[in-house]
C-alpha cells in the first residue's frame, strides 16, 4: 500500500472536516480514525510577513497554522491581493502545513444595521479562506465583543442567526469563542447560542484559559462544549494582583495539558489544537515570535506524547 504524504493527508483531513460540519464529533466513525493537528496562531507573529511566518511554523514542526486577518496584520484580506494569495497558498502547499483557521475578531453586539460591516468582514475572510485552501477551506474563529450577557443574549442570538446565513452562503464555518472578558464568557452561554441558531455553519472554539480560576472545571467545560466545538486554542492563565494574565501554553504549569488532550479525544474531538500567544505576551518588550512558537511547540508536543495522542505528523510519509 502506498504511504500517504503529509500534505495529502492534511488535505483529506480538511475535506472530511467540512463533510462533518453539522455532526457532533463523538458520533462520527470517520472522526474516530482521524488524529489531531497541533497548530500555531500567527496572531503571535504580527511583525513577520505571512509567507515567512508560515515557513517558520512549519520548520519548527507544527502541523497547521491559523492566520490572523485583523487590520494591522499582514494577512488582512485587503493586504493580500491576487498575486499574494497565490504566493501564500503556494507556501502552504510547499510546506505541507494545513491552514486550519482564520482569526477575524468581530463583535456580535449591535443593531442589525450596525452588523452589516461585520457581515462584510466575514464574507471577505471566507473568500480569502477559499482562495488559500479551496479543497478544505478553514473556519473563521472570533470572540463576541463586550457587554452584559443577561441584557444582550437575545440580541446575540438574533445576530448570530444572521452570521449563520452569511456562513452558509460563504460555505465557511464560523466558530465563536467564549472569552473571560467578553459578553459570552461561559461554556453554557456559548452552547445556548449555538443551539438557538441551529445551524451547522455556526460552531464553537474551546479555550480553557478563559475558564480556569473561575470555578469552571476542565472536565465539565469540555463535556459541555465538545458536541459543538470545531477548534481549540491553548494558552495559560495566572492570577496576579487579582487580575488574569495570559502566558504561553505550559508556562505556568497550572493547566494539565496531558489531561486536557485526553479529555478532548475521549469527548470525540478530532480537530486542531492551536497554540495562541496573547497580546499580553507579544506586547512585551523583547518579544521574539519564533522563540515563542518554539516554546509553545516544545510544551505541547511533549503533552501530546505523554497523552499518547496521535498527530498527523505521526502518519507515514513517502
Amino acid at each position: 500500500m502506498q504511504s500517504t504524504t503529509r500534505r495529502g493527508f492534511l488535505r483529506t483531513l480538511g475535506g472530511a472536516a467540512i463533510g462533518l460540519a453539522g455532526l457532533p464529533a463523538a458520533r462520527s466513525a470517520e472522526a474516530d480514525q482521524t488524529p489531531l493537528t497541533l497548530g500555531f496562531s500567527l496572531y503571535g507573529m504580527k511583525a513577520l510577513k505571512t509567507e515567512d511566518a508560515i515557513k517558520a511554523v512549519a520548520e519548527i514542526g507544527y502541523d497547521s497554522a491559523e492566520l490572523c486577518l485583523m487590520p494591522d496584520w499582514d494577512a488582512a484580506p485587503g493586504r493580500l491581493g491576487p498575486e499574494r494569495r497565490k504566493e501564500v497558498r503556494s507556501v502552504f502547499e510547499e510546506t505541507g502545513l494545513k491552514l486550519a483557521a482564520l482569526m477575524e475578531h468581530v463583535s456580535l453586539v449591535g443593531t442589525a444595521q450596525g452588523q452589516q460591516g461585520v457581515h462584510e468582514r466575514l464574507e471577505r475572510a471566507a473568500e480569502l479562506g477559499h482562495d488559500l485552501s479551496p479543497d478544505s477551506p478553514p473556519l473563521i474563529e472570533t470572540t463576541t465583543g463586550g457587554g452584559q450577557w443577561a441584557r444582550l443574549r437575545n440580541q446575540l442570538r438574533d445576530n448570530l442567526g444572521a452570521w449563520a446565513r452569511v456562513a452558509e452562503a460563504s460555505r465557511t464555518v464560523v466558530a465563536v469563542k467564549p472569552h473571560r472578558f467578553g459578553v459570552v464568557s461561559r461554556p453554557e452561554q456559548a452552547v445556548w447560542l449555538v443551539e438557538q441558531v441551529g445551524s451547522p455553519w455556526i460552531r464553537l472554539v474551546y479555550d480553557y484559559s478563559h475558564f480556569i480560576h473561575r470555578d469552571i472545571p476542565l472536565a465539565g467545560s469540555i463535556r459541555t462544549m465538545m458536541p459543538q466545538t470545531r477548534f481549540v486554542h491553548v494558552k495559560d492563565t495566572v492570577m496576579r494582583g487579582g487580575r488574569a494574565r495570559f502566558l504561553l501554553p505550559g508556562e505556568s504549569g497550572q493547566i494539565d495539558y496531558v489531561e486536557l488532550l485526553k479529555l478532548l479525544v475521549e469527548a470525540g474531538y478530532r480537530g486542531d489544537v492551536c497554540c495562541e500567544v496573547s497580546g499580553m505576551v507579544s506586547g512585551q518588550a523583547g518579544y521574539d515570535p519564533v522563540v515563542a512558537a518554539r516554546t509553545c511547540y516544545r510544551n505541547m508536543a511533549k503533552a501530546f506524547q505523554e497523552a499518547a495522542i496521535r498527530r498527523v505528523s505521526d502518519q507515514p510519509v513517502s
